[in-house]
């Protein structure tokens, strides 16, 4: 019959086990039971299947064996306040504590191609430094004639990614035969003074990871280069574009920088992130530079790519890039940093912005030859700006570049306008002090 049975302890007889139950036997555990471990290395073999609390300084896998933490489909809650600690160098977590970090910002801006104060798209491009999505360069010299856009996506793999917008190169003359001083290249300029965590020169200097997505019409191999001004030192990693015009996701490391005399801490260009996209002669002719070094021989430092300019059907997109320090791989470099327009726009007015472009302002002509006006910058430029200024009354676009880099500008142009004494209308103003 049912019986309870009371007692403090429970011991084996020497020299055997101590068993509860036979097989086939259910051992309940009622709920609100707590089961407490006082030797860490007591061992169950069946599964406790009950609102059991185990508490133990240590669970072990047995020897050989991996251990399982619960099954598929399984949920673990680890309460509010509660910390996970990675000890040492453990790897295999998934998402890494980067995954986790809070509303900084990121070393590459505007990443995501959405803001594009100068223009949504400029053609006949065939020389000189051009610019469409904000803080990013396109540098050509002799290498066909191309269309810039922002592009705005609508489906596909970088779209599903969570990006809405890229950056478009479209060929329209082709040039399959280029000049030894051929190129383009593709980049953005980061302030030194953001870079110092980067410990360039030292022994504990750190590596990084460029990430980004890439849809090409030519395939084959690709440089990016890393130019940095102030040590004089560069270094160039390849990556393969596998698929034509597919988007494809790149992790690429770029090693950390052990020697030089590091880089300075101002706010001038400290890295220029290239993405080369042509190269003649003059720049591919040597032994591609794979390790941080002088960048004095140029043969090095785009050898192997590919020519994107070979026909007038290839088109280059980008988007989604992003710089992380540290070392990473496709499955533990930390997600996008999303920012809201706001914030993104902002980071790049520090470098460039448009005022007036819509309402137009009205000046006053001091003695036929001086204009003054005043520009209210929404956020601290990186320097003393270039204003550029159009004006309605014939007189085209004066620049002058006497500004400070914060606060309210007071800009004295010589304008020798074309209208009598008395009021002009300034259409526009812009402002730059891009690196």
């Amino acid at each position: 019959m049912a019986s309870v049975l009371k007692v403090d302890k429970l011991d084996p007889q020497s020299g055997t086990a101590l068993e509860i139950g036979t097989s086939g036997d259910t051992v309940t555990v009622p709920s609100g039971v707590g089961l407490t471990l006082t030797d860490s290395t007591l061992l169950l073999p069946t599964t406790i299947t009950s609102t059991t609390e185990v508490k133990t300084n240590k669970v072990s896998p047995a020897t050989g064996t991996d251990f399982a933490l619960g099954d598929s489909g399984d949920t673990f809650t680890v309460p509010s306040g509660a910390t996970i600690v990675n000890s040492g160098t453990a790897t295999g977590f998934g998402i890494t504590a980067a995954s986790f970090r809070p509303n900084v910002n990121p070393l590459i801006i505007n990443g995501d191609m959405a803001i594009a104060q100068r223009t949504t798209s400029t053609a006949s491009v065939t020389s000189g430094a051009n610019w469409v999505t904000d803080r990013y360069s396109f540098n050509i010299g002799t290498a066909g004639t191309w269309t810039l856009t922002q592009e705005a996506l609508t489906a596909d793999e970088a779209f599903e990614d969570g990006f809405a917008t890229a950056f478009k190169a479209d060929n329209t003359t082709a040039n399959g035969s280029l000049s030894a001083g051929s190129y383009i290249q593709f980049h953005q300029k980061i302030e030194a003074q953001n870079l110092q965590l980067l410990k360039s020169g030292e022994s504990t200097a750190e590596k990084v990871t460029l990430a980004f997505w890439v849809k090409a019409t030519k395939t084959g191999t690709n440089i990016i280069e890393i130019w940095v001004s102030d040590n004089s030192r560069a270094v160039s990693v390849a990556y393969t574009v596998d698929s034509t015009d597919t988007w494809e996701k790149k992790i690429i490391d770029i090693p950390a920088d052990t020697a030089g005399t590091g880089i300075d801490n101002d706010n001038n260009a400290g890295w220029t992130v290239i993405w080369w996209m042509a190269a003649g002669t003059d720049t591919s002719s040597g032994t591609l530079r794979t390790a941080w070094a002088s960048n004095a021989v140029s043969a090095d430092r785009a050898v192997g790519q590919v020519n994107n300019a070979d026909s007038d059907s290839n088109n280059f997109h980008i988007t989604g890039v992003q710089l992380e320090v540290g070392e990473y791989t496709s499955s533990t470099i930390p997600p996008f940093q999303h920012e809201s327009y706001g914030d993104n726009l902002r980071r790049c007015q520090r470098y460039y912005f448009q005022s007036l472009t819509q309402t137009a302002h009205t000046v006053y002509q001091d003695e036929g030859s001086y204009l003054s006006n005043n520009a209210h910058f929404p956020a601290d430029m990186r320097a003393a700006p270039t204003g550029t200024f159009a004006f309605s009354a014939g007189a085209g676009t004066i620049s002058s570049s006497g500004a400070s880099n914060i606060g309210v500008a007071t800009a004295i142009i010589y304008a020798n306008m074309a209208a009598a004494d008395g009021r002009v209308t300034c259409t526009s103003q812009k402002w730059d002090a891009e690196l």
